[in-house]
């Protein structure tokens, strides 16, 4: 009965090893090679290769860019939440689309190449709606 048991708790490991695999997979979203153009919606995470960190899309906070329909003295500026995700930790990160600065992670540069849709005085962009265009680099 003991060794009955121990295969079945074997077993259950296993199981349980896989499925939190195969959980972890799905949650990291699709995998971008470095010095890559990839688009992001709020909440979705992708893989850097040969970088060992994820990006996640956080949110869009702040959207003051100024409407396309529309004549504006400034451009205005949007600020995109990111986090970087590495085996150590997390770090949360701003880029702005006013003035585009990339920030710096590590030895890497990430940069924020466009965020869609852009904005028109008849429309509301709801929070969901946002796509974060992300380049990584070294």
């Amino acid at each position: 009965m003991s060794s009955s048991f121990q295969f079945f708790g074997s077993c259950a490991l296993v199981l349980s090893f896989a499925l939190f695999t195969a959980c972890d997979e799905s949650f990291t979203g699709p995998t971008y090679p470095l010095d890559s153009r990839f688009t992001l919606a709020p909440g979705e995470t992708a893989g850097i290769e040969r970088a060992g960190i994820r990006v996640q899309f956080y949110a869009v906070e702040g959207d003051s860019r100024c409407p396309a329909d529309v004549l504006c003295i400034q451009g205005g500026d949007a600020l995109v939440r990111i986090s970087v995700l590495t085996s150590d930790g997390q770090s949360d990160y701003e880029l702005h689309t006013g003035d585009m600065q990339p920030v710096r992670h590590d030895a890497l540069t990430i940069a924020l190449e466009e965020l869609a849709p852009y904005p028109f005085s008849s429309r509301t962009i709801e929070p969901d709606d946002y796509r974060a265009t992300l380049r990584v680099t070294r």
